[in-house]
């Protein structure tokens, strides 16, 4: 399971089918330094993305 906890990172090299997703929601960052230190909730909360939508898509994703 995606929490928000985990890092953008974490979560793209664990699950790569999520990256549609974040691209989806407009989080375009995905490469930038700051995904490796921001966890998904930040990062959504950055970029004026609904947390919980984002992690409901983002677990759907998951294979």
């Amino acid at each position: 399971m995606i929490t928000k906890n985990m890092s953008i990172t974490e979560v793209v090299q664990k699950f790569p089918e999520t990256v549609e997703v974040f691209l989806k929601h407009g989080m375009h960052c995905l490469g930038c330094m700051a995904a490796r230190f921001e966890n998904v909730e930040q990062g959504a909360l950055a970029h004026g993305i609904n947390v919980d939508k984002l992690m409901e898509d983002l677990n759907n994703a998951k294979k």
